[in-house]
C-alpha cells in the first residue's frame, strides 16, 4: 500500500543520495552524479525545498564552534492548557535548539546547548521559570553515538 505522505519518489532519493554524499555539490555536479539533466535536478531540489523535505543547513553548525560545548535534553511537565505559550516561551530562548512534544511520562523534550555546567543549570532553571511548566529533569549528553543521519532512509544506491 502506497504511503500517501511520500514526497520523494525514486528519482528524488537518488539526487538526495548524491547531496548526502556531496553537501556542497552543485545542481551540475549533482546532475553529473546522478545522470540526470541539470534543470531536471534544478526543479526537483526546489520542489523538494518547497516541500520541506530540505530543511534549514543550521543543523551542519557545531554549537560547540559557538562557544556551547554542552549538549543536553530536558524534559518538561507542563499544564496542557499553556502548551502554545509555553511554546513560544521556548522559542524565545537561544539555547533550545529544537523542542518535540511527546506522549507518555513527559510532555516535551528540549534540546539545548550550553557554555558550561553553570549555564545549563541557569537554562534549566529559566525554562522551570516559564509559566505553565510544571516539572522539568535535566540529562547531559555525554557522548553521541550515531550522528544524525537519514541517508540510509534512501535506499540503496
Amino acid at each position: 500500500m502506497a504511503n500517501p505522505q511520500r514526497v520523494v519518489d525514486d528519482t528524488d532519493a537518488r539526487i538526495l543520495r548524491a547531496l548526502v554524499a556531496a553537501p556542497r555539490a552543485t545542481a551540475v555536479a549533482l546532475a553529473q552524479t546522478t545522470g540526470l539533466a541539470r534543470n531536471t535536478v534544478h526543479a526537483r531540489l526546489a520542489r523538494l525545498e518547497s516541500a520541506g523535505v530540505l530543511q534549514s543547513l543550521e543543523r551542519r553548525i557545531d554549537p560547540a564552534a559557538l562557544g556551547y560545548p554542552l549538549t543536553a535534553f530536558v524534559m518538561v511537565t507542563v499544564t496542557q492548557r499553556k502548551l502554545n505559550q509555553i511554546g513560544d516561551a521556548l522559542a524565545g530562548v537561544p539555547e533550545v535548539l529544537e523542542v518535540h512534544g511527546l506522549s507518555g511520562v513527559t510532555d516535551l523534550l528540549v534540546h539545548v546547548v550550553a557554555r558550561d555546567a553553570d549555564d545549563l543549570y541557569r537554562l534549566a532553571g529559566q525554562i522551570l521559570d516559564i509559566d505553565g511548566v510544571e516539572k522539568t529533569t535535566t540529562g547531559l549528553v555525554m557522548r553521541r553515538l550515531v550522528d544524525y543521519r537519514l541517508g540510509p532512509l534512501l535506499g540503496p544506491p
